[in-house]
This record gives C-alpha cells, structure tokens and sequence, in this order.
C-alpha cells in the first residue's frame, strides 16, 4: 500500500536528487510539459519495476504455502510444536534454561535461552555452530544476557531443530 500526503506528492515533483535514482525507486514522470509529476499510474496497478513484482509473487507462494498447512491455525501448531521440541530438551538439562522463566510471556517464535557458561565460552560456542554451518546468527542479542536464540516460527521444520539439539549438548 502507498499513500502520499499532498505535502509528500510535492516533494517528490519538486525534489531533485544530486545523483540518478534507480529506477526501483522512481516514482515520479516527466508529463507532456517538461514538469515532473507523481507518476498515478502507481496507484491504478501499474508496476514501477520487475523486482516488485517478483515481491508479490513471493508473497503469494506464501499465502497458498500457509493455507496448504492449514491457515494460522496450522501456523500457530507448526510454532508451538517447535516451541514443544526445545522445551523437552530444557527440562532434561540443567546447564540451559529460557530467558523467560514464566512460560505465559515466553515466545514460542524467537526462544531465547540462557546457558551456565562464560560469556567467551558462549562466543565460542555460537562461533563453533556457525563455522560448522549448523547455526547462524544463534547468539543472543547485544543487550541481552549471553545465551542463545533460536527462531521456532512455522517457517522452521521441527527436524530441524531436533537436528540442532545435539550440537547443543556440545557446549557441555
């Protein structure tokens, strides 16, 4: 969706930028007249360039996608059986645990967990995941405490993460 402020559609007809724009990013045309004009067709289905197109067939393999496992039904179940498969592996180690102890405020899409290790032994360890390409971008935010995060949306297959869970014992 796009929507112009009157203020905004100035701008952009008035505006003229140091530098050639990509074309991705043109919004505006030259009218018969010489003068630079939003260009409307925008507004009534026209395309401004090939990538947005490809960006709403993207985005409509992933509807027909989420209908075929059921809808946000099926998406929520996919979340919270992943979500099911890490909380199994917490309650048989002591070594690991949520970031959010109260399971009501815990998100079972990007599960955070502490570990009972020194911050450089948990930059080792996400290093080592990642070196071995079983895990990137697993360690925790920068202004949380050191540990893990793992997303389990329903993007993720629950084999997945049941593969990771060994390597996570490697850091015991």
């Amino acid at each position: 969706m796009l929507i112009l402020s009157p203020r905004a559609v100035e701008r952009l007809e008035t505006y003229k930028p140091p530098r050639p724009l990509p074309k991705i990013f043109r919004m505006t045309k030259k009218d018969k007249e010489g003068k630079t004009k939003v260009d409307t067709a925008i507004f009534q289905g026209d395309t401004i360039n090939t990538p947005s197109m490809l960006c709403v067939e993207d985005y409509i393999d992933s509807l027909q996608w989420a209908d075929s496992i059921g809808g946000l039904p099926g998406l929520i179940k996919r979340s919270q059986d992943n979500l099911a498969v890490l909380e199994g592996f917490v309650a048989k180690h002591d070594w690991i645990q949520f970031l959010a102890q109260d399971k009501t405020i815990r998100s079972n899409t990007s599960v955070c967990f502490t570990l009972k290790l020194g911050k450089d032994q948990v930059k080792k360890f996400v290093a080592l995941l990642e070196a071995e390409e079983v895990a990137f971008d697993i360690g925790a935010y920068r202004d949380a405490p050191d540990g893990l995060r793992i997303w389990c949306g329903a993007t993720v297959d629950k084999e997945d993460l049941e593969a990771l869970l060994p390597w996570l014992e490697v850091s015991q």
